[in-house]
């Protein structure tokens, strides 16, 4: 019979060795997390540029009432994130639980090519992308010749199809990246249970709703909040395809900062009240994912 198990403590010189590595990583995660945070929510009570800032009070949040830029902001990046988010999710599920079959050949160079665009170049992929959309470029002329559409869509230049452009690019650009964390949850899925089910007469579609979904819940819940948190400080896109255009129908918050600090006249103050409105909205919306995750164990 096995005796009990004995739990060894630290010895205190191990102990002291174990700090001496810890302690740098704390000091810079202070240094360059914490105290910027801090600093930040200081700032967004006050206002002015560089060292002659005042105390305002409430001001730059009460600004935001009545900003009628920042309600477009918000607007179009909670369109972002209820519209793009939920069809990367499916697309990546999708694309995973194909490029997870045994029956695939080329598997690899699938996998590597869906991969690819979360590595590619930002400025290059955004010329591209405009060149493609543009008013005489491959995608319209496609399209045209397709007979799908009588004249060329203004893929920039108008309100709802720039948004859908940057829908797209979005989705282009990360689904291969969610995509790996899926292909690696599969991988980790029992054959056996697969063939358990087909003996029962499961389907395809079957078994990917009672078997596949249910055993990737941890890492589908990671990747919705991963991408909530991009899509609310999404700021490449825009800013390199649409600049925000056209007549800031496709500007969201993050590139609303940038215009604030860096575009129209400095305000610190207000440009720090803005960056916590992100900073609350990706509290509330991972704090509710976690939750209904958690309701549903």
């Amino acid at each position: 019979m096995a005796g009990p198990v004995v739990k060894k403590e630290m010895s205190p010189r191990l102990n002291r060795r174990a700090w001496v590595f810890i302690i740098p990583s704390i000091i810079l995660i202070v240094a360059f997390v914490f105290y910027p945070m801090i600093q930040a929510f200081i700032t967004s009570f006050e206002t002015g540029t560089g060292n002659k800032l005042a105390f305002a009070g409430i001001k730059n949040y009460k600004r935001l009432l009545t900003d009628t830029t920042f309600r477009k902001a918000l607007f179009n990046t909670l369109i972002y994130l209820v519209v793009q988010v939920p069809i990367m999710i499916l697309l990546a599920l999708a694309i995973s639980s194909m490029l997870n079959s045994k029956r695939l050949k080329f598997k690899g160079l699938f996998r590597t090519a869906i991969f690819l665009p979360c590595v590619t170049s930002l400025v290059a992929y955004s010329i591209i992308f405009k060149s493609l959309f543009a008013t005489d470029g491959f995608v319209n002329v496609l399209l045209m010749n397709l007979h799908v559409i009588a004249e060329p869509i203004s893929w920039i230049t108008d309100p709802v199809w720039a948004k859908i452009l940057i829908i797209l690019a979005i989705t282009w650009r990360w689904t291969g990246y969610n995509m790996v964390f899926y292909l690696s949850g599969l991988q980790g899925i029992d054959d056996s249970i697969y063939e358990a089910a087909e003996i029962d007469g499961a389907g395809a579609l079957q078994k990917f709703k009672s078997i596949t979904l249910p055993m990737l819940k941890p890492i589908i819940l990671f990747t919705t909040i991963n991408s909530t948190i991009g899509t609310l400080q999404l700021f490449d896109e825009p800013m390199n395809i649409t600049q925000g255009g056209p007549a800031n129908a496709t500007i969201t918050i993050s590139q609303y900062i940038y215009n604030i600090l860096f575009k129209y006249s400095p305000d610190f103050g207000y440009a720090a009240a803005v960056s916590y409105v992100i900073v609350i909205m990706i509290m509330v919306l991972s704090f509710i994912q976690l939750k209904v995750g958690d309701k549903n164990e």
